[in-house]
């Protein structure tokens, strides 16, 4: 076992001192949760107990989350009753830190949305507990599920050593050809390409004249739109051709297990200029420096783009006209894309708190939602509601398979109508034993693993490392400053130009922002986590 560190000790002893008094508040509140052996206990208890909980919900979902399906037969399954406090989602941040701060506190926060900052803010006054050694005794299924992919251990345990949350892990693809290695795929209008004879475009050159054709021969078309710096929606894929290319944190890890920056990687330049021989031929949407999401969305349902970055292509009028430009090929004539850094997993979806009268019972109420039939409906909703729509039909052998969903309904909206969210875990191998795959995850994966993974040079991605406050405060303060300047020069070198004449001086600036800095505090937090993994 390691030595603890002297600030990870007085860490753990703070915790424990503010824990003692913060459960004399509370603990008193709940007699009859306190009065279950959790170790001898099992599922359906022989008395109802209830659980306080905190969580939110979108405005459209409805608050009353035991008015729900998939809750009632949680509780039928369990006789543990949950006395939810439901939120909207844009009140839940600050509803949540007013509640955190009384000493009446509920026993969990739901759906908790908590940083490793936040993790760590709250563990150190008691507030939250460690849930590690919960987990060993009490939680089979996450367990084996950690205990089979060690990468989600390492990502949850704290720099103390400890766990305070349970994590959210969806699986869909591995390593590359995980569905979030890319985030905006470059959709082209196949129709117009067809109505013009044009071949697929396969260079940064070779598109910019099927650009130009589209201008041509629709004048009042935008042949390429984006959102600058928008995620999913940012022009950063088509920069692969160029250096390491971009994405939406702007870092990289290449195959030297060393962290890029990728805007500040002299590489990207010639295709900023490139970019900007664009947008000063009139090839690019004039509104792609401020427009917003929805904006962007009800343009593309008109079918004027000849080229725009999303998700998928179904917010295209015609989505039919629209498939997937293949990765375009660099100056060594090789096809490129730039890995994402996000996957299918957050954190902290779910937290103990300080007053709750029975962690271990909790902790065992909730290792039921990492079972593998209750976590794919919790992610996605359920199946037999005879009052809605459903997601799911159970099979004869009690497997979940997808429904298509009806016409004129929106996925996520009954998805969020049906499921229970919080954490869970849905891995690759649960497809085909447990559930099947949504239609729309399956079609993207289709165009990522036969065109852009084999396209990824970078073996590796910049994982969600678990660093300590103090390195998390001096990330964060570095990155408020520096991030939104880099950003800004990229936007102002597509519009103007002048990225090579203004390079030296801009490289200057972020270094005098602490670039190395930066680069060095994450580099840190890689090797440690490279060697956890292979110690």
């Amino acid at each position: 076992m390691k030595t603890m560190s002297k600030r990870a000790l007085a860490l753990a002893g703070a915790a424990a001192l503010a824990l003692t008094s913060l459960a004399g508040c509370g603990s008193q509140q709940n007699n009859a949760a306190a009065a279950v052996d959790a170790a001898s206990a099992s599922f359906p208890l022989t008395e109802t107990v209830t659980f306080t909980a905190l969580t939110h919900e979108p405005s459209f979902a409805g608050q009353e989350l035991n008015d729900r399906l998939i809750v009632q037969r949680l509780e039928e399954a369990t006789n543990v009753h949950i006395d939810w406090t439901v939120y909207v989602d844009d009140q839940f941040g600050e509803k949540k830190q007013l509640a955190l701060a009384k000493k009446d506190l509920p026993d969990m926060v739901f759906d908790a949305q908590m940083s490793q900052y936040d993790l760590l803010r709250y563990a150190k006054d008691g507030t939250i507990i460690a849930v590690d050694e919960l987990i060993d005794q009490y939680m089979p299924n996450l367990k084996k599920v950690l205990d089979e992919n060690p990468e989600y251990r390492a990502l949850i345990t704290a720099p103390d050593g400890h766990i305070y949350s349970f994590p959210w892990i969806e699986e869909l693809g591995s390593d590359k050809e995980a569905i979030q290695s890319i985030g905006g795929i470059p959709w082209i209008n196949k129709a117009w390409l067809d109505e013009l004879g044009l071949a697929m475009p396969t260079t940064p050159e070779e598109l910019t004249e099927v650009l130009r054709a589209f201008k041509q021969a629709h004048p009042d078309s935008l042949p390429l739109s984006f959102v600058m710096n928008g995620g999913n929606e940012d022009v950063g894929v088509l920069l692969s051709a160029f250096g390491y290319g971009d994405n939406a944190d702007h870092y990289v890890v290449n195959n030297d297990k060393q962290v890029v920056y990728t805007l500040a990687d002299e590489g990207i330049v010639p295709g900023l200029e490139w970019l900007h021989t664009l947008y000063a031929e009139g090839l690019i949407d004039p509104e792609v420096f401020t427009q917003d999401y929805n904006t962007y969305v009800s343009k593309a349902a008109s079918d004027r783009y000849g080229l725009f970055l999303a998700w998928d292509n179904t917010s295209a009028g015609t989505p039919d006209n629209y498939v997937a430009l293949p990765p375009l090929k660099n100056a060594d004539g090789q096809p490129a894309v730039t890995r994402q850094n996000a996957m299918g997993f957050e954190i902290g979806r779910c937290v103990i708190t300080g007053t709750n009268p029975n962690p271990a019972l909790t902790a065992k109420w909730i290792d039921q939602l990492y079972d593998p039939i209750q976590s794919v409906q919790d992610n996605w909703g359920t199946y037999g509601d005879t009052t809605q729509d459903n997601i799911f039909e159970m099979k004869d052998d009690g497997t979940l398979q997808h429904l298509a969903i009806p016409e004129g309904v929106v996925p996520y909206e009954l998805r969020m109508k049906t499921n229970l969210g919080g954490p869970l875990a849905v891995l690759d191998s649960y497809y085909g034993t447990y559930t099947t795959m949504p239609d729309d995850a399956k079609l993207r994966l289709d165009v990522i693993q036969s065109q852009f993974a084999p396209a990824m040079e970078c073996d590796y991605n910049y994982p969600p490392i678990f660093f300590d406050i103090d390195t998390t405060d001096r990330i964060t303060q570095i990155e408020t400053d520096l991030k939104p300047y880099a950003e800004s020069q990229k936007a102002a070198w597509i519009m103007n130009g002048g990225a090579t004449e203004e390079w030296d001086a801009y490289i200057a600036k972020l270094n005098e922002m602490n670039l190395q800095e930066l680069l060095q505090l994450k580099q840190t937090g890689l090797d440690n986590y490279f060697a956890s993994m292979n110690g």
